[in-house]
């Protein structure tokens, strides 16, 4: 159980912290950098779920963009949990041992990509890259993809010099793939336009 009665300490104002072990680092170190990406990432989750709020707040919204924007919700309030108990073990050095409670495992990857296919399904194919773009959903949703990229290429950074686990890397890279199929999947449910990249247009 968490308990906190007092939002600041001090501790920190040296520029250190203190990582889930008890060892103290700086807040610039690889391993503070890699959570706190995966705490951005999460941040941006929480704005993709406002904005599905958004969609439906639009005129014209029919049942199947509810159905189709309370599925979504549920699955992002899931990996909203699934990227805290990330940052958890990236903050615990211990975490690659078996002692560590909190991990991510291949079972999280194995569903991403049982929801990817789901909602890649109905989309038609791609002939050309895919702006940032497709409505409030969908643009906030490459913007989550993005974000992920970032916190998937500081944990990589993080691995070559302190031990971590291969699932923590294949989830994020997983999860970038994800957000890119929910991006198209937000643009075709709610009716956006994407906009496909022109080479030509220069």
């Amino acid at each position: 159980m968490v308990y906190i009665s007092k939002v600041y300490t001090r501790f920190g104002d040296k520029g250190d912290t203190m990582l889930a072990n008890g060892d103290t680092v700086h807040k610039d170190s690889p391993r503070v950098r890699s959570y706190g990406e995966v705490d951005e990432l999460n941040s941006v989750v929480g704005m993709l779920r406002r904005d599905l709020e958004i969609e439906l707040a639009r005129p014209g919204c029919t049942s199947e963009h509810h159905r189709f924007a309370y599925s979504l919700d549920a699955q992002l309030m899931r990996i909203q949990q699934e990227l805290f108990n990330l940052g958890a073990e990236l903050a615990n050095p211990d975490a690659a041992s078996d002692s560590a409670k909190v991990k991510i495992h291949g079972h999280h990857v194995d569903r991403l990509e049982q929801e990817i296919d789901s909602l890649n399904q109905p989309l038609s194919p791609l002939t050309s890259f895919v702006l940032p773009g497709g409505g409030s959903a969908g643009t906030t949703a490459h913007f989550a993809r993005t974000v992920c990229r970032r916190a998937e290429r500081e944990v990589l950074g993080l691995s070559r010099l302190q031990p971590v686990r291969s699932e923590a890397c294949i989830y994020l890279n997983r999860l970038s793939d994800y957000f890119f199929v929910v991006a198209r999947a937000c643009a075709y449910s709610f009716g956006h336009t994407e906009v496909l990249w022109d080479s030509k247009n220069t």
